[in-house]
């Protein structure tokens, strides 16, 4: 029969997840020795070694990662009994991590600022990355809650639309196409794009567009942030495919353009998702039914 503490499987996962004693004892606080300590303690209740050694490097053995598979699993249980409990004790002590993805971080602050005049007790933990990283706290349900574009059909999530998302062609004000009042899709075939990286949603909707008219985009330079494509644009180095909530500002300001080609806007919608056979708390569950049904008024009035 194993014994081990949950104190030893906290201070292994950290040190699974940065693969470095140092970083790990960093974060908890701890020693050097002592997180040594209880690696080597763990590994004896086990029986087994949980990482091998490779010159300065260290990695988890075959072991460690099916303890690491195990240690997340212990970990998401931990967290949804304590918010189990939380809800016994009512929405006002709930705790509630949330992921979205870079675009959806235009909007969000605005609805947790609302969310969170209405529930001002509830711990929220905003997580923020492309679509790939957030898809992966998904499957490794290290969040109770994700706002994304459409999720992929092969995750077992649960999805619900809850706001448009329209993706918009934009320029430099000055830029010869931003003066056309008609613009062709084939005509995009003669310019130059800067576009996000591979993995986020806003490119992935850019090829598909691209691919349907049998177009290669010419993608002249690749940026991990909305904000640098829209700087990279207005210094007329290209065109940019963006959600319109990003540059709301950039139009007011004219300093940037939305050219008016034809199947533009592509809409697209955003949407709150969560694991199909996941046990929302009561702090997760409120937000979803404020997002589904405050949302679009909330970003209509601001």
């Amino acid at each position: 029969m194993l014994h081990f503490t949950l104190r030893q499987l906290q201070v292994f996962e950290k040190v699974a997840s940065h693969l470095s004693h140092s970083r790990a004892a960093e974060e908890l606080y701890l020693s050097q020795p002592a997180v040594s300590m209880q690696i080597k303690q763990l590994e004896a209740s086990i029986g087994l070694p949980l990482f091998e050694q490779m010159g300065k490097k260290i990695f988890l053995t075959e072991a460690g990662r099916e303890l690491l598979h195990y240690t997340k699993n212990i970990a998401q249980q931990l967290t949804e009994m304590e918010a189990v409990f939380d809800e016994m004790k009512g929405l006002g002590h709930g705790k509630l991590t949330l992921s979205v993805v870079n675009t959806a971080n235009y909007f969000t602050p605005q609805l947790l600022a609302k969310f969170c005049q209405r529930y001002p007790n509830i711990n929220m933990n905003l997580q923020v990355a492309n679509r790939d990283a957030v898809l992966k706290q998904l499957a490794d349900n290290t969040t109770d809650l994700a706002i994304m574009g459409q999720p992929p059909d092969e995750l077992d999530l649960s999805a619900e639309s809850f706001l448009d998302n329209p993706l918009v062609v934009i320029a430099a004000p000055n830029h010869p196409l931003a003066k056309l009042k008609h613009i062709k899709f084939a005509r995009l075939a003669e310019e130059a794009f800067l576009s996000r990286e591979p993995g986020s949603g806003t490119r992935s909707a850019m090829e598909r567009v691209f691919a349907q008219h049998k177009i290669q985009p010419r993608i002249s330079m690749e940026m991990e942030t909305n904000e640098a494509i829209k700087q990279a644009v207005q210094a007329g180095m290209g065109l940019g495919i963006l959600s319109q909530h990003s540059i709301e500002l950039e139009l007011e300001t004219k300093r940037l353009a939305m050219l008016n080609v034809e199947h533009f806007p592509l809409l697209r919608h955003w949407f709150v998702a969560h694991r199909s056979n996941k046990r929302l708390s009561g702090a997760a569950l409120a937000f979803k039914e404020f997002l589904l049904t405050e949302a679009k008024k909330t970003i209509a009035g601001r």
